[in-house]
């Protein structure tokens, strides 16, 4: 049995009841990706091209500082890494995170919330974050209400 890790960013509080519900039905750890400088209600005015969330995802080279280094990933076999899903790709504080520390040889499951986009080309933007052979899998988008059990058959299927 492989050991895991529910990481996430949440924004609104969404992905946070997602990954919550995920992490009880996967029997994983839970650890939330915060920002050192948290996001202001202006910050993800996605309406706003000034706003810092959408400046973030249309200036790559800019990646949000994370506020803590304590997930403790090298415990973990399998992480599942959760986030909404801002402009159709995670949202660069993930890259923060999966720069933070060494994923070699482990599992990423990717979830996320959304307001209507898929998961786009999210896998192909966090690849070059991680070691080569570290395996990223688009997982699930998680909108609406989550059953323990609907995500609990989910996991289950994944095989890991």
């Amino acid at each position: 049995m492989s050991r895991k890790l529910v990481a996430y960013f949440s924004a609104g509080g969404v992905t946070a009841k997602a990954a919550g519900v995920l992490a009880e039905a996967a029997g994983a750890d839970l650890y939330e990706i915060r920002p050192q400088i948290p996001y202001t209600r202006e910050d993800l005015d996605w309406m706003d091209k000034n706003a810092r969330s959408t400046v973030e995802m249309n200036d790559r080279a800019f990646r949000p500082a994370i506020a803590d280094h304590e997930a403790g990933v090298e415990g973990y076999d399998v992480i599942f890494v959760g986030f909404p899903i801002w402009w159709y790709v995670a949202p660069t504080i993930i890259n923060t995170f999966l720069e933070s520390y060494d994923f070699s040889g482990k599992t990423i499951v990717l979830f996320a919330t959304s307001g209507g986009s898929g998961f786009g080309k999210t896998v192909e933007g966090l690849q070059g974050s991680v070691a080569a052979d570290t395996v990223i899998r688009e997982g699930k988008i998680l909108n609406g209400r989550q059953s323990k059990e609907s995500l609990k058959s989910w996991t289950d299927s994944l095989g890991l």
